[in-house]
């Protein structure tokens, strides 16, 4: 039988260049790509045999653990049927750990794998020219190449069964957002180190800590013998994360197994969009709902440009007082994460007699609370993970970067809690849907100036020892700097836990009062 699916296998991957002209054109291509990509890795890594152990060492961990997590990413983006799913072997009657063995076998024979073979077996050979007995090389190739075929299986399996048919332009968009996230913050960083002919400290530190993840163990083991270090460490995590990856396929060969998939060709959510995406819980659907208004309103798009406009704004008169550009160069960045903090403070009067839903609907506060929060959060956090090493990078030196971290995260994570009670404790008359957002009704009161004010006001309070300590580390008090980045989290995430709690406890108890207040504005 494994013989009978190894032919299967075999049988699928020359029949992709099967079919209508369009379609084998597209896998030729795709093909040639993948080959003079190979080719390309190959050759790079071919021209260090006499490079220095430690530029082998970071080019090999970091680019490995980047594959690595792209196995692992690929199946989660992507849409595509699995021609290995298990429930396609389900009618051959086979126990169900001698399916998953064949299956992750199977799965090695696929032009991905060749290729990260190929790319393996050349850092193999480099190390072996810098003294690495080839044996280490070979289990380095081995470990690192069945982490990431199980990566590719396990995220593909979990795909199927938690994904199915939830994948969509909004999904891609969350995981660019989330690839933004981590990858323009790394760029930044690796542009700032000062390389002088030698890899920098600070990149053989993120090394070594990658060294002891799952993405970079396995990659890590010739490294580690090189530079004079124990392997056990790296050879421990890899195998670790071998064992239980291989225990989630188990799992999730049994599961698939044992459920039945949902029927459906993917019509009935289309044009659902965040909908589509969204868990299908009251929290969710509002998180849905709040997605749909932040990018399509046009009152929410004019809020959320105005922000960096009137952040860039604050530097020219402290430009102008003569303050010096480095110092300048941090000043947007936390005006920035206040007003986003701030931005929801109003978010039911948005809703307009649309909040209606919440209240009839019996929904509970904090699905509410909660689930309008997370348009901010998603514009947010990736603003401000590309803004906070940009302005550090400018700034010219990154021993203040936790500092400014966490006076970021202390105002921005802040205003949110409060926002979350000034919302439903506080609501003011905004301009209605459709109308212009530079229309501003008439107000009989300065209820609406008050609530903006106590916001804004009890932000910076709450904020103000995190900025004081960031002050401190921009004297160069590094120690002021870590206080600064644990104490702007701590203050920060309780006080966005204790605003949701508060909001959630106010709205079902003046459920009454905000559908009156709906109705009258």
């Amino acid at each position: 039988m494994a013989a009978h699916v190894l032919r299967l296998r075999l049988a699928l991957l020359f029949g992709a260049l099967r079919g209508h002209a369009g379609h084998v054109v597209r896998v030729v291509l795709g093909l040639v790509i993948l080959a003079a990509a190979t080719a390309g890795a190959c050759w790079a890594l071919l021209t260090m045999r006499d490079a220095a152990p430690d530029a082998v060492r970071t080019v090999t961990v970091l680019g490995g653990s980047a594959v690595t997590l792209g196995f692992a990413l690929a199946p989660l983006i992507g849409a595509l049927d699995d021609p290995l799913d298990p429930r396609r072997f389900a009618l051959f009657g086979l126990p169900r750990g001698r399916l998953a063995g064949i299956l992750v076998v199977a799965g090695l024979i696929s032009v991905p794998i060749l290729a990260l073979i190929a790319i393996a077996v050349c850092a193999a050979i480099v190390w072996a020219d810098h003294g690495v007995p080839v044996a280490i090389g070979v289990v380095s190739v081995v470990l690192g190449v069945l982490t990431c075929s199980l990566f590719a299986r396990v995220c593909g399996a979990l795909a199927s069964l938690f994904l199915r048919e939830r994948r969509s332009r909004e999904l891609s968009g969350v995981f660019v957002l989330v690839v933004l996230v981590v990858v323009v913050p790394v760029g930044v960083f690796l542009a700032s180190l000062e390389w002088r002919g030698a890899v920098p400290q600070q990149l053989l530190r993120a090394v070594d800590a990658l060294a002891l993840t799952p993405f970079g163990a396995a990659w890590a083991i010739p490294g580690a013998l090189a530079a004079g270090q124990s392997v056990w460490p790296a050879v421990l995590v890899a195998v670790a994360t071998i064992v239980a990856l291989g225990l989630l396929w188990l799992w999730a060969v049994r599961r698939l197994l044992t459920t039945t998939e949902r029927p459906g060709t993917g019509r009935e959510r289309a044009g659902l969009g965040w909908f589509g995406v969204a868990p299908g819980t009251p929290g969710g659907a509002i998180a849905a709902r709040s997605l749909v208004y932040w990018f399509g309103d046009r009152r929410y798009v004019v809020n959320a440009l105005v922000i960096p406009v009137a952040a860039a704004i604050t530097t020219v008169p402290l430009l102008v007082a003569g303050v010096p550009p480095e110092i300048v160069a941090l000043v947007p960045v936390p005006f920035a994460a206040l007003f986003l903090g701030w931005l929801p403070h109003d978010d039911v009067a948005y809703d307009s007699t649309a909040v209606w839903m919440h209240i009839s609907g019996g929904v509970r506060g904090v699905s509410d609370r909660v689930g309008r929060l997370v348009p901010v959060l998603l514009v947010g956090v990736p603003l401000l993970a590309v803004a906070v090493p940009v302005a550090t990078s400018l700034h010219g030196r990154w021993a203040i970067l936790p500092a400014l971290t966490g006076v970021c995260a202390v105002l921005f994570l802040s205003g949110l809690g409060l926002s979350s009670i000034s919302s439903v404790v506080a609501p003011y008359a905004v301009s209605r849907p459709g109308e212009s957002p530079f229309q501003q009704p008439q107000r009989t009161s300065a209820g609406g100036a008050v609530a903006q004010g106590v916001v804004m006001l009890g932000v910076l309070v709450l904020s103000a020892p995190v900025v004081w300590c960031g002050w401190l580390a921009l004297q160069g008090d590094t120690t002021a700097a870590t206080t600064a980045l644990w104490g702007g989290l701590a203050i920060g995430l309780g006080v966005l836990v204790v605003g949701v709690v508060i909001g959630s406890v106010v709205f079902e108890r003046r459920g009454g009062r905000l559908m009156e207040f709906a109705e009258s504005t």
